[in-house]
Parts: structure tokens; sequence; C-alpha cells
């Protein structure tokens, strides 16, 4: 069910304003109304509306100023503007500004209330909108991880299955991949969700450090450490404890990490003291932990005790059709943050983009995307927008672009990709400019003057062309 609209009226006339907020109650809608523009703005600040209604000439604050300020305050409140036939100009101004529409004085109430429930009813459509994408989103997102792919979803099922237990799980993939969001998944979905969730990234941490981050140490135990400090180990008791890189510790950690996973207990550095724990231990890495034990890098008893539960997460270039769900997630996600409101993403840099293997994964991805928002002049993301390793990748493997310096100026680097693309598409609908053209999105006419332009006329084309000269 629909909330019922709130709207305000900002009229310098008594009559008008009473006589359109009589009509709209009328209509059943919520109706507030100001006298001047300096009181409409201060209800705009302290009040949400749907819609508000505002005479062009206005005491104090006009109608332009007040659309200014309420895009800025309420970007989703539609404004519809009220003129006398010589303010038209500046209403169609204030349109282009954002206005959703203008009425000029005098006005028949019925084409005026017309106008209401049409601009009501497009807000009701964008709402909408925004709750079904919303709803989309949650239906491929699990705990903050985003996929729609059949690897993904069996990934999403087997957190449900483990997150409530407190068995001990070993996430292996490529860097990049999401390997802590699906530990922070696995806690934020288990009984101990509310207990503490530790992170230790082992190859951040020297290994004369590491021993005594895990475990503590006692004052006195080495040179410099001059009170007793508890270990990541003492501080995620009851909680969840994620060791990053396990794959990087050495084998004299690995013996003391093997006794707590048997035990649950352990001595601080220095100490004679043994601790018990009560910690649920996950575990990732980006090396093969099996070819490591092959090598004697690392313990065999150590690997069958962390990898209980495997949880392998694979490389975005195994799960292409999440590809375009990420880039519109981070698309999303940074056009808010940077305020910089975008339509999408052009089908040519859709295609680079899907095109891409990726080496660094979802975080390489999610660069790119806020690289290519940041550079963007468009109210799309256009290839030149991406980064030029992604810009060289085009249909089967061959390169797009790779003639660009990127030195050149803009519109000679934009009449060098429009001609290797027109070039593409003509190569594989085999010169067929009917369906080149429709790839394209262009009419045939268009593309026989960008053919004759690039020169990309066969020697036939050519003679047919003189000749219709």
């Amino acid at each position: 069910m629909h909330k019922i609209p709130d709207i305000l009226i900002i009229d310098d006339e008594p009559l008008m304003r009473i006589s359109i907020s009589d009509a709209l109650k009328v209509e059943g809608y919520n109706v507030m109304s100001a006298e001047t523009g300096g009181e409409g703005l201060k209800s705009i600040k302290n009040n949400s509306y749907d819609v508000v209604i505002t005479d062009l000439r206005l005491p104090e604050v006009d109608g332009v100023q007040i659309l200014k300020s309420c895009k800025q305050i309420s970007p989703r409140t539609k404004v519809l503007m009220i003129t006398a036939y010589g303010s038209v100009d500046t209403a169609v101004e204030a349109m282009k500004i954002g206005a959703y529409d203008y009425i000029t004085k005098p006005f028949s109430m019925d084409e005026f209330i017309l106008t209401v429930k049409r601009l009501i009813a497009l807000r009701d459509l964008e709402d909408e909108n925004i709750y079904l994408k919303e709803k989309i989103e949650e239906r491929y997102e699990f705990s903050g991880i985003i996929g729609k792919s059949d690897k993904m979803k069996d990934i999403f099922e087997k957190i449900e299955i483990i997150a409530p237990t407190d068995t001990t799980v070993l996430i292996t993939g490529e860097s990049g991949t999401g390997k802590e969001l699906v530990a922070n998944a696995i806690h934020y979905n288990s009984p101990r969700k509310n207990e503490a969730f530790i992170k230790v990234s082992c190859a951040a941490l020297p290994e004369t450090l590491l021993e005594a981050e895990l475990f503590g140490h006692e004052r006195g135990a080495f040179t410099g450490a001059l009170k007793q400090k508890k270990g990541r180990f003492e501080l995620a008791h009851k909680g969840t404890l994620f060791l990053d890189e396990i794959g990087e510790i050495n084998q004299t950690v690995q013996v003391k990490l093997l006794r707590v996973l048997q035990g649950r207990e352990f001595e601080r550095l220095g100490g004679t003291s043994t601790i018990n724990v009560d910690v649920r231990i996950i575990g990732a890495t980006q090396r093969d932990l099996k070819k490591e034990v092959q090598k004697g890098s690392f313990r065999e008893d150590l690997y069958y005790r962390l990898n209980v539960v495997p949880v392998h997460l694979p490389a975005l270039r195994d799960r292409k059709e999440d590809i375009l769900l990420l880039t519109e997630h981070f698309l999303n996600m940074y056009s808010k943050h940077m305020n910089k409101p975008m339509r999408g993403i052009s089908i040519e840099a859709r295609e680079f983009i899907l095109k891409y293997d990726y080496p660094g994964n979802i975080r390489e991805l999610e660069n790119a995307v806020k690289r290519a928002l940041t550079l963007s002049r468009d109210k799309e993301i256009q290839p030149w927008d991406l980064p030029e390793d992604m810009c060289t990748i085009c249909r089967e493997g061959s390169k797009v672009g790779e003639r660009l310096s990127y030195s050149e100026p803009l519109p000679t680097a934009m009449s060098l990709f429009e001609k290797q693309y027109v070039s593409k598409v003509l190569e594989e609908t085999k010169g067929n400019k009917t369906l080149a053209s429709k790839l394209l999105g262009i009419s045939r006419k268009t593309l026989w003057e960008k053919c004759k332009l690039y020169g990309l006329l066969k020697k036939e084309e050519i003679v047919e062309d003189n000749t219709a000269e």
C-alpha cells in the first residue's frame, strides 16, 4: 500500500494558495503551504515532501532558488512550477535545471490536478523501481557477497550450512576473490556473531612478531616486552579468529597452532601457565597448501586440522555471469559516495568489461569502476574511461584501441577508436552493412558515411559511391 503523498505549496497569493490546497486535500493528499520563498525553503529543510508546487515569482527567495535548493536537500522530491505568461522562458530554464513541469496562470484546476496526479504516479513508479532493484540485489547478495552464478550459489548454500557450527574452515582462492567477505559471512551468521571477531594478516607480520601477536607474551619475554600482553587467541575467546594468508606462517608457529587446534590450549610467550580458549578458527590462503605439504614447508597434520571444511572461491574470470552484477553494484555504490549520478554503462564498455580476465579479481574490477566513474564526463561509463589494460581487449581477444597512444587529444582518440570498432563489427558481419548498422545502433546511411570517412569502403563500393555522385 502506497503512503499518502506529502505536498508543499509555496505561493504569495492567498486565494491561489488556498484554492490549490483545498483541491489537493479533496484528492486525499497531505498538504502544507508557505506564503514566501523563505518560509518554503525552511519547510523543505525540516520536512520530507514528495512534491513541491511553487510560484516562480516569490518574496525573499524565488522559485528557481527553491528548485535548486530542493535538488540539493531532497533530490527525489518533484518540483512543479507555476508561472505567468511573461515568465514562460524562465520556467523552461527551470525545467532544464530539474523541474518536472510548469503550468501557466490562469489555469483550469482540473488540468492542474491531472498534472499533479501524473507527477505522483511518476514518483510512485520510481519508488517501485528502486524497491525492485533492491530486491534483485538482495536476491543475489549474501552478507555482502554478490553473485548469481551457480558457483556462488553453491558457496552461499555452504556458508548457510557451516555457519551455525564450530567447525574449522579453510577458505582458498586467488587474491581479490573475497575470502575475507566469506569469513565475515560465516562469523556473522553463527551463534558467535555477538562475540569478538579477530582478524590477523599472517603475511603482514614479521615472523618474529607473529608468535607474540597470536599467543601473547609475559613481561620480560623479550627485549621491549615491558608488560604482559594478551594474544589474538585470548582476545577471540568465545568468538572467531580469522587467520588470513595462513600459508605464510613458519614451522615454529605451525607447531603451536596445531596444539591450539587439537586442544584449544597454549602458553603465552615467556609464560608457563596453560591458557584454555574457546575459539572458532577460520583460515584463508591463496597458496595451494597441498603442494606446500609436498614441498615440506607446511605441516601435513596442521593442513588436515585446518581443512575440515574447505571453501574454494572461484576466480572472477570463471564466473563471468557475475561481472556485470558486480559492476553495477560498484557503480551504484561509488556514484552515491561521489554524488555523481550515472545512467549506467555503455554497450561498448560492457563488452570490454566482460572480455577482460581480471588477474586481480573482484578487487581489480572495483578499482576499475571507481576509476572510470572518477574520470567519466558522460552520464554513462565509456570504453575510454576504463583502465588501459581493459581497453585493449575486444571480441575474440582482438585488440581495439591498441593503436591509441593515450597522448592524443580526446577527439582524435575517439575517432581512432570509432574507426577500429566499426571495422571490427564489419569484419564480424562479413561486410553486411544492414546487419552491422543494427549492431552499431545507427542507420545504414550513417554507417556508409562513417565507412567513407574512415576509408573502410571496398573498391567496388567506392566506384558505386562515385557513380551515385
